[in-house]
């Protein structure tokens, strides 16, 4: 059964709330999660192929930057101006077109398969079609922050989630700049939908490279966050959450900071590269 009924990310279901052994009939606020069918479009000689990229579990809203978002950072398409239009054409379905002199290969579309809301890399045919070629490098040392800024994000990031201060069910991704000012926000049932909403806005804004931004996500960050953001130039990703093994050493190897933990004042610094400005415990002896 659906209740929604409007195209919001937030829908109200019929409950019974039980405390002890006494159920009352309310309302409750929960999370919409829907199919979107992401397809694309190419100009051949005087016609257009189309062929549909993937079906993705997500919560309605900014579905065009999730389209753009997702081709992106799957490496299907690299730049702003590879894209003639991106039309929403139903409540289920977006389709982006590609500029007439763009060179494509369809080769490039193996991954025609369903994703799960909670898992980004799924369907992949192998890890080596995880690991996009990416279009900027980031700069070690840049930006440089102070840690008092990383430790005011997660404050800023929740206060700034409507949707999951209704339904505690939604993702969060977050930009911010140096100074720890809020970009961008998006939220999702999918952690990596949320990611592809922020990058996918902000590359349809033609603001890509993200090169003095930092990433900051609500929960955990995987191998598929980390990549995303690689291929966007984040140079800084920070997790309320804990990393996976596979995100720190993707972070490694593509020059990104990483955090995780951040939260009540603290976080772990999982890779570096001289961008946070902290003094170790051995140093603060030396200097006393």
């Amino acid at each position: 059964m659906t209740w929604y009924v409007n195209d919001s990310g937030v829908t109200p279901v019929p409950i019974k709330r039980v405390n002890g052994e006494r159920a009352v009939q309310e309302t409750d606020d929960v999370s919409v999660e829907d199919p979107l069918e992401i397809s694309l479009s190419w100009p051949i000689e005087s016609s257009l192929q189309t062929k549909t990229v993937a079906i993705t579990m997500r919560t309605p809203g900014n579905d065009e930057h999730l389209a753009a978002g997702f081709l992106f950072t799957e490496g299907i398409i690299s730049f702003r101006t590879d894209v003639a239009s991106v039309e929403v054409l139903g409540r289920n379905y977006v389709c982006v077109t590609l500029q007439g002199d763009v060179p494509f290969d369809p080769a490039v579309l193996n991954r025609h398969s369903f994703v799960s809301s909670s898992c980004g890399a799924c369907g992949k045919q192998s890890i080596a079609a995880v690991k996009v070629t990416r279009h900027h490098e980031v700069s070690p040392g840049i930006p440089l922050l102070d840690p008092a800024v990383i430790h005011s994000l997660p404050d800023i990031l929740r206060h700034s989630q409507a949707e999951f201060s209704r339904t505690g069910g939604l993702h969060a991704s977050a930009l911010f700049d140096p100074k720890g000012t809020l970009i961008r926000l998006q939220e999702d049932v999918g952690r990596h939908n949320a990611l592809d909403k922020l990058i996918g806005g902000e590359l349809l804004a033609g603001n890509i490279p993200l090169s003095d931004r930092i990433l900051l996500v609500s929960g955990r960050v995987s191998f598929d966050l980390v990549q995303k953001a690689a291929i966007a130039g984040i140079p800084v990703v920070a997790a309320v959450g804990a990393p996976s093994s596979l995100a720190i050493d993707l972070a490694a190897e593509c020059g990104i900071t990483l955090l995780g933990f951040v939260r009540d004042h603290r976080f772990n610094l999982y890779h570096d590269s001289g961008r946070i400005q902290v003094t170790s415990a051995a140093q603060s002896a030396s200097v006393l």
